[in-house]
């Protein structure tokens, strides 16, 4: 199943609903209010877009996602590197290390990343 697109407002939303749910519509209102400074038809507009995108579910006034955010995380991820650099990883690790610099920490991480990967794929 491919998972729902979920635009930037959208996503500061769902952020707020993976730290609290599950969570009353009304609770999501109010922290809505509090940290986006939505009016709360704003909040209960994006609950049914949401819903019927299948991202998430509000059964009895309870909202609950259906995606968790590794899915919209990497969902997203894969659009802009096949948008952008025409589906190639190698491309797109080229042009963020060229403007991004990497701890040894940080490599070490990548690396221990390829290593695991490379041993489940054989």
């Amino acid at each position: 199943m491919e998972t729902p697109k979920v635009f930037e407002s959208e996503y500061r939303f769902c952020l707020i609903l993976w730290e609290c749910e599950p969570v009353k519509s009304s609770k999501l209102v109010e922290l809505c209010r509090e940290r986006l400074g939505w009016k709360p038809t704003t909040t209960y507009t994006v609950i049914k877009r949401l819903s019927e995108r299948g991202v998430l579910k509000n059964e009895n006034t309870v909202v609950t996602s259906l995606v968790s955010k590794d899915q919209v995380q990497a969902a997203e991820l894969n659009e802009m590197v096949e948008k952008t650099f025409e589906g190639s990883l190698p491309a797109f690790i080229a042009a963020f290390t060229k403007h991004q610099k990497l701890s040894a920490d940080e490599i070490d991480a990548v690396q221990q990343m390829i290593d695991r990967y490379r041993k489940g794929a054989e």
